[in-house]
């Protein structure tokens, strides 16, 4: 079975499983365009190395025909597009040391997710 996102003026709207067979009879007369999407696709990689539009496709995934790849949306207001893998990075990496930190979009910085007991 194949993976299919319906896209309406750049927006997946609807994802469906289905045999590319399917839409020689399927009859969708609403707006939208069906493109395949991959489930095992993430950031252009699949592990058996077949890629398919950069991302599988998500209800709210931007369609971006140029790049021929689905996006998912943007995170966060600060974080960018990465123009390889069609994902979104944060405008700095993390602190690597080995604690928890989570994005804050209004400071534009990592902050330490703080750790409670039994964790």
């Amino acid at each position: 079975m194949s993976h299919f996102a319906k896209v309406v003026d750049g927006l997946v709207t609807q994802v469906i499983v289905a045999e590319p067979e399917f839409f020689d009879t399927f009859v969708d007369s609403s707006p939208g365009t069906w493109i395949q999407t991959s489930y095992n696709t993430h950031a252009g990689v699949h592990p058996e190395g077949r890629p398919l539009r950069k991302n599988y496709a998500g209800i709210g995934y931007t369609y971006d025909a140029g790049r021929d790849a689905f996006i998912p949306p943007k995170p966060y207001s600060k974080w960018v597009l990465n123009e390889q893998t069609c994902t979104w990075d944060a405008p700095t990496q993390p602190p690597n040391d080995n604690k928890m930190y989570r994005w804050n979009d209004a400071a534009g910085n990592w902050e330490e997710t703080p750790v409670t007991e039994g964790q």
